[in-house]
Formats: C-alpha cells, structure tokens, sequence
C-alpha cells in the first residue's frame, strides 16, 4: 500500500502541521500566564477574587470544549461593534476565535494542577518571606510559584498534550490544521487508511517531542536527579 503522496497534497498535510503547531503556541503560551495569574488571584484572602476563579474554572472544566469553541466563533461576535467584528472576519476569526477558546480552557485546567503544586509549599515559607518584607506579589512571584510550577510540572506536560490534541476540535469552526487537512485529502482521494495513518504518525511525533520536552525540563529543574541518575 503505497503511503506517499502527491506534492500538493503532502503541501497540504504540512501547511495543517504548521498551523496545529501554531495554534497549539500561541493558546499554551496565553492558558500558562492565565493560570498563573488565576493562581495568584485565587490565594488571595479576598472572596470576590476567590469567587471568580472559582466559577472561571468550574465554567470551563464543565461544559464541552467543542460548545465553548462553538460559543466563542458564533456568539461572542453578536456582543462586539461592528467595526471589530468585521475586522476580525477579515484577519481570520477562526483561528483567533479557536485560539481563545483554548486557551481558556486549557487555562482552567493548569490553574488547578499548579494549585495543587502551591498547597504542597510549606505555610512557614510564605511566613518566613513576609517577615523578611516581601510583599505578596514578591513572595509569589520569588518564592511560591516557582515551586509550585516544579512540583506540579508532570500534570502540566499532560495538560500541553491534551492542548495539542484538542486543537483537532479547531476544525469544527473551519480552522485549516492538520485534522482538517486530512478530511480534505481524505475527501479527494477516499485513501482513507493512507492519509489517517500520515496523519497519526504526525500527531505521535508532536505528543512524543513534547513528552521528551517535558522530561527534559523536569532533568534541568528538579534539585537532586541529576545526582541519583549519576550515582
């Protein structure tokens, strides 16, 4: 069974990589600040801020990211003048309609996994930073959230796998990435095994790079491995 195929169709298949890829970046990059700064806002004593991460998060662990792309592409547009949402249907509101939903959702999920790293830092260290006159913001941003990203660096890889694969729901709204790609192909040839299979080669190569990614880190930033695997 012949897997090759024709240049203008593997231009396609890649032209969909670089954008998964794409997409994938960008939408990682805004979910990491975001759940940081859910992170920093929900160990705050004031119960407002508590409130609306509490509901920020429980929004988006609840409903389907499938619904959540499908609001944000055809019904955020509906609340924004017409001016912007003109201007965003002419620079590709697909792509940044999808990138937004991601990223929220994505967000949501790394705001609790880095949470989870904070409640495992002693209280005595945020005590121990306020009596040598760091503010909170210092104290999170020097002391508590670094290790809290430390500890809770193995959730956070799985969450940026998860992340690329859900870039495949993007095609829902006509985002031209690899999943999408594919049934086009698919479309135009009924080589249904052949492109499918390219296509999952494609998506193992991109989870196994980041899962070596992610061991990589964890190698660099874990105090003592590098020791116990010399010993």
């Amino acid at each position: 069974m012949d897997f090759l195929l024709p240049a203008d169709q593997m231009a396609l298949l890649l032209g969909g990589v670089r954008t998964t890829v794409l997409l994938f970046a960008i939408a990682w990059v805004i979910a990491f600040a975001l759940a940081i700064a859910l992170v920093v806002i929900r160990a705050t004593d004031y119960r407002p801020c508590r409130w609306f991460v509490d509901a920020f998060v429980a929004y988006h662990r609840n409903v389907p990211l499938l619904v959540q792309v499908m609001f944000w592409y055809f019904g955020m547009p509906e609340l924004l003048p017409e001016t912007i949402r003109f201007w965003l249907y002419d620079h590709n509101a697909e792509f940044c309609f999808a990138v937004i939903a991601l990223a929220l959702g994505s967000a949501a999920y790394q705001a609790e996994d880095i949470r989870s790293g904070l409640r495992a830092i002693p209280a005595t260290q945020f005590e121990a930073a306020r009596a040598l006159g760091c503010s909170y913001l210092e104290t999170m941003r020097y002391i508590v959230v670094p290790q809290a990203l430390r500890i809770s660096l193995p959730p956070l890889v799985g969450r940026a796998l998860l992340l690329f694969k859900n870039t495949s729901i993007a095609m829902a709204i006509g985002v031209a990435e690899l999943t999408y790609r594919t049934r086009e192909i698919e479309n135009l040839t009924f080589k249904t095994f052949q492109i499918f299979g390219i296509a999952t080669v494609l998506y193992l190569i991109g989870t196994f790079s980041l899962m070596a990614l992610g061991s990589w880190i964890e190698r660099r930033t874990t105090p003592g491995r590098k020791e116990h695997r010399n010993a």
